[in-house]
């Protein structure tokens, strides 16, 4: 299965997925690894699709129904049906939690020493619900030990909004100014990563790696702009496994 190297310093017992759009059974517009079940695709191809995904995880994931808000969902609390919920952590070994992306920025998150992981599914309104601020207040760690990694995404030469976007993330902190540039028009040119990095700054998350993959630019991966709406989502997930050291939350 093809992916994306998530490449940080975490501890021995994290482990991460990032796939592209390689390597599953869909066709069309979703060829061929899609993960998403509300976006056209047949469900026994996507079926197969998750089946493989989890075969390489070794354990099945959380799938949430995503919604472009700020909900936590913890993984191992007993519910009923798919959770909704635009981010995810656990405390439990062998239990991935993951989000779903075609344009989105995906964060994962983990501690230098505490055993807990999350993830955050990071549009711009999720961006702007608080979706960052809320996955790492649940994490309840030191937040100087939590380190980030950015996924692919859309990038600050593709995403192109409208003046409310700019707006709304002035309006809370007017230092998100630097993520924007002019477009044609009324337009902006908005940065997806510099406006997470610019969140997690904020609640004193420091140590950010990745970004700087365009999912428009870049044809491993779906873009539901650059097809028009029609097309698959990647999966981003991640868990840990026993042993390695670490302590408790």
């Amino acid at each position: 299965m093809d992916g994306v190297e998530v490449n940080w310093p975490a501890p021995a017992w994290v482990r991460t997925l990032s796939t592209t759009r390689y390597g599953g059974v869909s066709q069309g517009p979703w060829a061929s690894l899609n993960l998403g079940e509300n976006c056209g695709d047949l469900p026994e191809h996507v079926q197969a699709n998750r089946q493989q995904v989890a075969r390489v995880m070794g354990a099945d994931p959380l799938w949430l129904k995503q919604v472009h808000g700020k909900d936590v969902v913890c993984c191992g609390v007993a519910s009923t049906g798919v959770p909704m919920g635009d981010a995810a952590l656990t405390v439990l070994p062998h239990h991935p939690v993951g989000v779903l992306t075609a344009d989105c920025l995906p964060v994962l998150l983990c501690h230098e020493s505490r055993r807990v992981v999350a993830v955050a599914h990071a549009g711009w309104r999720g961006l702007v619900a608080g979706v960052i601020e809320a996955t790492v207040r649940s994490m309840d760690v030191d937040v100087r030990g939590v380190l980030a990694w950015l996924g692919p995404a859309i990038g600050p030469d593709a995403f192109e909004v409208g003046p409310e976007v700019r707006e709304a993330f002035l309006a809370q902190d007017e230092r998100a100014s630097w993520a924007f540039r002019k477009g044609q028009g009324d337009r902006w040119l908005a940065d997806l990563y510099q406006l997470a990095r610019g969140r997690l700054g904020n609640v004193g998350v420091e140590r950010v790696y990745g970004g700087g993959l365009c999912t428009v630019k870049d044809a491993r991966f779906f873009s539901y702009r650059r097809e028009g709406g029609v097309t698959g989502r990647m999966g981003h997930f991640i868990w840990m496994v026993e042993g390695a050291g670490g302590a408790s939350v």
